[in-house]
């Protein structure tokens, strides 16, 4: 799903009226849609207390309460503001209403079996205060079920963030499609179930608000990144398949590595190597069967290694150690202009030295994916204008031009980047996966793909959603080492029946 920041949006709607639909129109479709919610929601003869604002989001709430009404449910309506005070699509829709209007913020939050939230939209332009914040504190207060139109009111659709206070939406009805704040938290954890309505805007005027949002934004899934996900053939093979080289840390801290190198090989690379000091052999052998083992002591050892140009995806960083080794690891990796995945000690190596970290990459053309969780951002983009790009999307983008690399900002809305500005959110996850080690089999998830021939843009995004999908397929009690197993499970729900034939 493409996603439209607030302003596109807005051209969506202006190309939709100047190709000759009239804005009530959306309205209508708009309050329609809400109305089809709010009726799943309410029980039979229920009551609805539609909330509305003094824009456009209010007119819709109007919409909604006239066609509840007419439905034979009891409304009652409250208008934020005066109701001579509307103007445009807004006065006309509360034209169309024949009920009573309560003006201002009730002193006591009337009864009601669903709240339809219709303050304010996604647009919001200042933080909430006064009456309207006593209003939405009251809502939450009150605990009571509430649908929100386009976002809870006093969210940024841009940035997900909470402008003074929030509403707790039940469920949100947003219209065309998603905006940034639906998935980014803490809006994410506001909105409740997400509903995109179809409001009549057109394809031509929906191509104009892709043609305003700048470069293309997404709601991670299949759809993005499945056309170039790997498909064997009756003439795959593991050679085919491409071969992950995967660095281990000393004896006693071998454990990440292995469970990134087992990610990449149940995403699919053909062979995996996992490279570690000699005194780490026997530890890893001891856990791995069909994973390759290799003695690497020194950068010089790994630049050997990488004659090999067979080796076509590296990964750098779980249990490797924090310095000047690391760093020098990496450089030799990033000269070989190889897939690259550099995770947890290899960024904290280069704190406060992205500059650095982008001239590696640079060098050597590599295709390099970062994969750092907030702390290991935090320290890695310490002084550069990344660091204070402004909300999660914004620093995802700006570190990944200023590093040349696919970055991967991890958390509960996780942030895929790449250089040239295109970036997907991803939504499709769970807790369940915030354990020890998650993070490394992610990463090794994306050696995998990277070794298939995955570009690295898609390769993350993809390796993002399956590690979440694996989440969700699990539920509790998840650990690290389960996320691998249950990589047959996901890529068969994912793959065609027929795939390898």
């Amino acid at each position: 799903m493409r996603l439209l920041t607030v302003a596109a949006m807005g051209q969506v709607d202006a190309a939709a009226i100047a190709s000759g639909t009239p804005g009530l129109a959306l309205m209508e479709a708009a309050g329609a849609a809400v109305a089809a919610r709010a009726r799943a929601l309410l029980p039979a003869g229920g009551r609805a207390l539609v909330l509305c604002g003094p824009g456009n989001n209010g007119g819709d709430g109007f919409v909604a309460a006239r066609l509840l009404a007419e439905g034979g449910y009891a409304v009652e309506l409250v208008l934020l503001g005066s109701r001579g005070a509307l103007q445009g699509d807004a006065a006309l829709a509360a034209r169309a209403w024949n009920g009573p209007v309560r003006e201002g913020a009730p002193d006591v939050l009337p009864e009601a079996d669903l709240v339809v939230d219709a303050l304010f939209g996604a647009g919001l332009s200042r933080d909430i205060d006064g009456a309207a914040r006593a209003l939405v504190e009251s809502v939450n207060a009150a605990g009571r079920p509430v649908l929100a139109v386009d976002v809870p009111s006093g969210l940024d659709g841009d940035t997900g963030a909470v402008r003074g206070a929030a509403m707790r939406a039940t469920e949100t009805v947003t219209f065309v499609t998603l905006k940034p704040g639906h998935l980014l938290r803490p809006g994410r954890g506001l909105c409740g179930r997400l509903h995109v309505a179809d409001i009549g805007a057109g394809a031509a005027a929906f191509a104009a608000g892709l043609a305003a949002c700048g470069p293309a934004l997404h709601r991670n899934g299949p759809d993005l990144w499945g056309p170039v996900f790997p498909h064997l053939t009756g003439e795959s093979h593991k050679y085919t398949r491409g071969h992950a080289l995967v660095l281990s840390g000393p004896a006693t801290r071998t454990g990440a590595a292995r469970l990134a190198a087992r990610g990449a090989l149940r995403v699919g690379a053909g062979l995996v190597t996992l490279a570690s000091p000699e005194a780490a052999l026997a530890e890893n052998a001891a856990q791995l069967t069909a994973i390759m083992l290799r003695p690497c002591e020194t950068a010089d050892d790994l630049d050997d290694m990488l004659v090999d140009e067979r080796l076509n995806s590296v990964l750098l960083g779980p249990g490797l150690g924090i310095g000047e080794p690391t760093r020098e690891r990496v450089a030799v990796a990033a000269a070989a202009g190889r897939g690259l995945v550099l995770d947890a000690d290899a960024l904290t190596s280069f704190a406060g030295r992205a500059p650095l970290l982008a001239a590696h990459i640079a060098d050597g053309g590599a295709q390099a994916v970062l994969t750092p969780h907030a702390g290991e951002f935090a320290r890695l983009f310490d002084g550069t204008a990344a660091a204070d790009a402004g909300d999660k999307l914004a620093r995802t983008r700006a570190a990944a031009a200023l590093t040349g690399a696919v970055v991967v900002l991890k958390g509960a809305d996780t942030v895929i980047a790449a250089p040239d500005g295109r970036a997907a959110i991803n939504d499709h996850g769970t807790p369940y996966l915030g354990t020890a080690g998650s993070g490394d089999v992610l990463g090794g998830l994306i050696a995998g793909l990277l070794a298939q021939g995955m570009p690295t843009y898609e390769a993350a995004a993809a390796a993002v959603w399956l590690h979440g999908d694996a989440g969700l397929r699990h539920g509790p009690g998840l650990i690290a080492e389960d996320i691998p197993e249950l990589m047959p499970l996901v890529l068969a729900g994912l793959l065609p029946a027929d795939s390898g034939r």
